[in-house]
């Protein structure tokens, strides 16, 4: 069978207008989007956002009550769930792509080699009843990763793990993931996640479709005070019938600073201590250096960027 060929953009998929529903209520409003090949993309958003909804609406595991969805090529799909087979590793791969009508000879090679690109390939011949979780979600994504789809769509590939074995699976996912020829869309829950592993974030507020672009660009300049609120944007300052919104990196304490701030809370860092800081015209949030201020203490704070917006009342 020929597969269907990419738009002459390299889009794999498009959707437009999508809304999808779980339990007779819409739960994904009114998306458009496009995934092209050789982009990793990362679904970005709040608990309930919809984000595994509009998911299985990409892959076509839940059909859309409005809306079209384009496809070109196969698609494979991670779920949250890493369930595996009481059988070894290897088979579990191989499984995997017998069910996806791979040649027989193909299989295992195939399965080696997407076990080796996510550092499991030493795991080949252990029962999937021995694994750790991280070595489950391992495992799992190899399974997809071996079909060679040209979508891969992967919801929430590290949660439940420890901070150790998120950090070494997202090290060796953020290369195993890249490809010139597929488009990859990845849901995450942190931001550290979307910003290690995506040539572009998408954010997904209430199932709507609130932002896209360049995970960097949208952190420089948020479209709404909304999105700057979600990705991190914890402080606030009124200045000049504007309302600046910070995060801790915007914020440092300066002896010469221009602003006078009290400290009302101080939270230990591995390396260092978020200050919470009380100004007259609002809340800023900045992380210091021990030894560091008490609360109680007064400080002087200089700010450096931000997001300004007009009225952060009507947005919110």
């Amino acid at each position: 069978m020929t597969r269907p060929r990419p738009g002459s953009d390299g889009r794999l998929l498009s959707a437009d207008g999508l809304t999808a529903q779980r339990g007779g209520r819409d739960v994904v409003r009114d998306v458009s989007l496009e995934l092209r090949a050789g982009e990793v993309v990362a679904l970005l958003g709040p608990n309930g956002a919809g984000k595994s909804t509009l998911l299985d609406a990409l892959s076509g595991v839940l059909v859309p009550s409005a809306g079209t969805v384009e496809r070109h090529g196969r698609v494979a799909v991670a779920l949250q769930t890493p369930d595996l087979a009481r059988r070894s590793v290897l088979t579990n791969v191989t499984l995997g792509l017998s069910w996806w009508g791979v040649p027989r000879e193909e299989r295992e090679p195939r399965a080696r080699a997407a076990l080796g690109v996510l550092g499991a390939d030493h795991l080949a011949d252990r029962s999937a009843l021995a694994l750790s979780g991280g070595e489950r979600r391992r495992v799992h994504l190899a399974r997809a990763m071996a079909v060679r789809a040209d979508i891969l769509m992967l919801d929430e590939p590290f949660a439940g793990l420890d901070p150790e074995s998120r950090a070494s699976l997202l090290e060796d996912a953020v290369s195993a993931l890249h490809s010139k020829t597929r488009a990859t869309l990845v849901v995450v829950h942190d931001r550290a996640e979307a910003w290690a592993l995506a040539d572009r974030l998408l954010v997904l507020i209430d199932g709507r479709l609130v932002a896209s672009g360049p995970p960097r660009d949208l952190l420089e300049s948020p479209p709404t005070a909304q999105v700057a609120r979600f990705l991190g944007f914890d402080g606030s300052l009124e200045q000049g019938g504007e309302t600046l919104l910070t995060r801790p990196p915007h914020v440092a304490l300066d002896p010469t600073g221009p602003l006078e701030a009290r400290v009302t809370r101080a939270i230990g860092l591995e390396d260092g201590v978020r200050l919470e800081l009380e100004l007259d015209r609002g809340r800023l949030y900045t992380v210091a250096a021990l030894p560091a201020p008490q609360p109680g203490d007064t400080v002087r704070v200089r700010v450096r960027g931000g997001a300004r917006f007009a009225s952060v009342a009507q947005e919110l």
